[in-house]
């Protein structure tokens, strides 16, 4: 079924069968016919977009990481699934577990990276004016369009999410169109991301089948993302409406990629061994069916017959067929099709090279149907005459299909590794610095990433084809000259940046970034009594004057061990082009400096956590005076409990001339309330009688219908000092109770929150059964701190969810 404009849509028209790839079943159907494309794309522009971008960087990055949690506690559902795409448990674990992964990799990067905004500033101030009065920034903001995600069918799952984390961090709703082969397994997913209502309503929309007319329907402000095949990125590319309306095009297609075996290697080495490894590894993964997959693979001359024994012998204990066996080391292609496809390529590579191992046309298989599934041999092929071959380097055979090619000198080596003419990544193993240095930096313009491995890093290296969230995904040439993923790089991509130009005011004003020549805002208070919300962008705190004197230099020096020249030799610092004569230390400087603005007493200002863009720019000599302007320049929220400050620093002179200049970050605090709240229900039942479910501590979730799991942990005895651990419905994550205090005659307990996901502090419950005439009545109270900001809307949820909803649970339960 697609998704559009939040509802599913039943599937009409002609269907499309898509089969296991194992034994042939037919899995589902699927068709996208009646789909109304424009109606989606519009949706998204006009529901999802404005919903995304009304909130900051982190609530979009918070949504990420609940979302990965979300998925994380559902995955063995996609996993049975993920076996008939022929993928192995471990196959399943990179498509499932590593999109999972992605999304928690830019969950954490929005939260650290990014500020606590909805746009972004690239770069420093430009200076446009020699009075300072005219000034340029960059500002990077959310296109207003929708991201169109065309995903390749050997990913379902991290295919999907790699894309999207970035989208939804940047701010851009999402149509996705995944491969139709495995878009069951896409399908499964993307169901559980609806069901878990973590995103905007119109922010993901799904296809299952044809994308119809919806290129017609895009815009300027639109993305087209791409992963597949050379053929269809050109048709995409060149479709009419993005070329007019010069939609963003990003392409991640399908490349010949290499491994380079030094010329340093010998067979005894680690290396050797280490290349061998990954050659198969590559191979069987997925059973080929990687963008990232070693496709050729070069050797020295002389180590051609030794490679090909090497990796012949590890082939041959490559146990294919049924993934769901435990035996199984590779499973099948995706589909039928997929097998001819490929069966024909190694038909056309045979013109050039031959089959060092595995046979094409016939598998032995443990489990699985040759006749109806998806099956294929590895399949190693070894080409002598790589200079004459074309084929080997232009047709590639998308499974497990890999040649192997001799080479003569590194020069011939980086020779072959470019006639790929442009790939995602190439791997090297040596232990030679120089051979290493020399494969670089010849073939660094061809790839999107180059991995080095050698026997210092391989224990802990993430193999040749794993793409990173940190790291570029993509490449020139033949691999499609886009970028995916690359850290907040992949955010980027929908987003617009663009130039302002104005005054210091204007500027500072529409960004909310304090610039040197807007207004000062002059502190009523010191300015570290104010907590993170009291702190206004442009508020300056002006210390007063300090000498420095040769006594203070000379005890820095005596005091540190810096006994540097420059401060203690006058004649040595007068020779020096840079200094009068004996001179302060900066770090002198900076600590006078903190000595001047900092209140000692405690307060909001948390921590001091480090300085940025520090600059010592004129020399202090002993008698100077030295003066601090402290401007709060920008603020981030971290958590519920603090945020980030970063402060403006300029220390001047006694001729206003500025002699240092840095950023000063603190963590100040947010400042919190207490809140409390107490409901209650009479019931017809005795007090002995709902006592006796209620002090079921583990047990909650069997009469509470806000609570999905509850359990106790561990085997101590029952009462105080007992933990639960609770799951709620949709939301996302565990919270964990303990009992403080238990009275069982009494019948009363109160239990805290030990950790869970809710912004709260000190969060305390106290549920008592008390007798009401012929019945009971029950008393249920929380109290907790939760920052101003929040903290009404969190007493309304657990009034409501937690306090209300399990006492009229009991109500219909025993009556009332």
């Amino acid at each position: 079924m697609s998704y559009a404009e939040s509802r599913w849509i039943e599937p009409t028209g002609t269907m499309a069968e898509l089969v296991s790839a194992v034994d042939g079943r037919l899995i589902a159907s699927c068709s996208s016919a009646g789909l109304d494309f424009g109606g989606m794309a519009a949706y998204a522009r006009a529901v999802g977009g404005p919903a995304l971008r009304k909130m900051t960087f982190h609530q979009r990055a918070e949504r990420l990481k609940a979302l990965a949690l979300y998925l994380n506690e559902r995955k063995e559902a996609l996993y049975e699934l993920n076996y008939d795409t022929g993928a192995t448990r471990k196959d399943g674990w990179i498509d499932i577990e590593g999109g999972i992964g992605t999304l928690f990799a830019y969950a954490s990067k929005g939260r650290r990276e990014l500020p606590n905004q909805r746009w972004l500033l690239d770069g420093p101030v430009e200076n446009l004016s020699k009075g300072g009065t005219f000034i340029g920034r960059h500002i990077v903001t959310p296109l207003q369009g929708v991201a169109v995600h065309i995903n390749a069918f050997n990913f379902p799952c991290w295919g999907m999410l790699e894309k999207l984390a970035p989208t939804i961090l940047a701010g851009v709703p999402v149509i996705v169109k995944p491969a139709s082969a495995t878009s069951y397994l896409t399908e499964a997913m993307f169901r559980q991301i609806v069901e878990s209502g973590l995103l905007p309503p119109g922010s993901i929309q799904l296809i299952v089948g044809s994308t119809g007319d919806l290129l017609d329907h895009l815009t300027g402000q639109d993305v087209v993302s791409f992963t597949g095949s050379i053929d269809t990125s050109s048709k995409l590319r060149n479709h009419p409406t993005i070329t007019q309306q010069a939609v963003r095009f990003v392409a991640e297609r399908d490349s010949l990629n290499s491994s380079v075996l030094g010329p340093d290697v010998t067979p005894d080495s680690p290396e050797f061994d280490l290349f061998v490894k990954e050659v198969v590894r590559e191979m069987t993964t997925k059973a080929g069916q990687k963008c990232t997959a070693i496709r050729r693979a070069f050797v020295p001359a002389h180590l051609l017959d030794a490679a090909q024994n090497a990796l012949a012998a590890r082939l041959s204990k490559v146990v294919v067929g049924d993934p769901r066996r435990d035996d199984v080391m590779m499973g099948a292609l995706c589909s039928r099709a997929q097998l001819a496809d490929v069966r024909s390529k190694i038909a056309t590579l045979r013109k050039e090279a031959t089959i060092a191992f595995g046979d094409p046309d016939q598998v032995q298989l443990s489990g699985g149907d040759a006749a109806l599934g998806a099956f294929l041999s590895p399949v190693l092929l070894r080409c002598e005459k790589p200079d004459d071959a074309i084929e080997i380097h232009a047709s590639e055979p998308f499974g497990p299909v890999a040649t192997l090619m001799p080479y003569r000198d590194v020069d011939h080596a980086l020779q072959l590794v470019k006639r790929g003419e442009g790939s995602l990544v190439a791997s090297v193993f040596t232990y030679s610095d120089d051979v290493a240095s020399e494969l670089v930096h010849g073939a660094t313009s061809f790839h999107g990433r180059i991995i080095l491995v050698d026997r210092d890093c391989a224990k802990e290296s993430t193999g040749h084809g794993s793409p990173l969230p940190g790291l570029v995904h993509g490449g020139p040439g033949r691999a499609g000259g886009g970028e995916e993923l690359g850290g907040i790089r992949g955010v980027m991509h929908y987003m617009q940046r663009t130039a302002l130009q104005g005054s210091p005011k204007r500027i500072a004003q529409i960004t909310g970034s304090w610039i040197k020549g807007a207004p000062e805002l002059l502190f009523d208070t010191h300015p570290f009594r104010k907590d993170f919300e009291e702190l206004k962008i442009g508020e300056t705190y002006r210390t007063k004057p300090r000498i420095v004197t040769l006594g203070d230099i000379e005890h820095f020096a005596e005091f540190t061990g810096d006994t540097f020249y420059a401060h203690m030799d006058e004649e040595a610092a007068a020779a020096n082009p840079f200094f009068p004569g004996r001179v302060a230390h900066g770090y002198l400087l900076l600590s006078f400096a903190a000595g001047l603005f900092v209140d000692p007493a405690p307060g909001p200002v948390l921590a001091n956590y480090g300085l940025d863009n520090l600059r010592f720019l004129k020399p202090v000599s002993p008698g100077d005076t030295m003066q601090v302007r402290l401007t709060c320049k920008d603020k981030s929220q971290r958590n519920a409990d603090y945020g980030e400050v970063k402060w403006d620093v300029a220390i001047t002179n006694q001729h206003d001339e500025l002699v240092a200049s840095y950023d000063l970050l603190t963590m100040n605090a947010r400042p919190r309330s207490t809140y409390a709240v107490e409901e209650q229900a009479v019931l017809k039942a005795s007090p002995a009688t709902v006592w006796k479910m209620l002090r079921d501590f583990g047990d909650i979730a069997s009469w509470h219908p806000s609570f999905s799991t509850s359990k106790l942990e561990g085997e101590g005895p029952f009462g105080a000092g007992c933990v639960r651990a609770l799951e709620m419905g949709k939301a996302p994550g565990v919270t964990r109770e303990e009992i403080t205090a238990f009275d069982d005659a009494g019948r009363s307990m109160t239990y805290r929150i030990v950790e869970g996901p809710l912004p709260v502090r000190n969060y305390r419950s106290t549920l008592r059964v008390e007798a009401a005439g012929d019945g009971s009545k029950v008393l249920w109270s929380a109290l907790f701190d939760a920052p101003s900001d929040v903290g009404e809307g969190l007493l309304a949820g657990v009034r409501k969810v937690v306090l209300r909803k399990g006492l009229d649970a009991l109500v219909q339960q025993y009556g009332g």
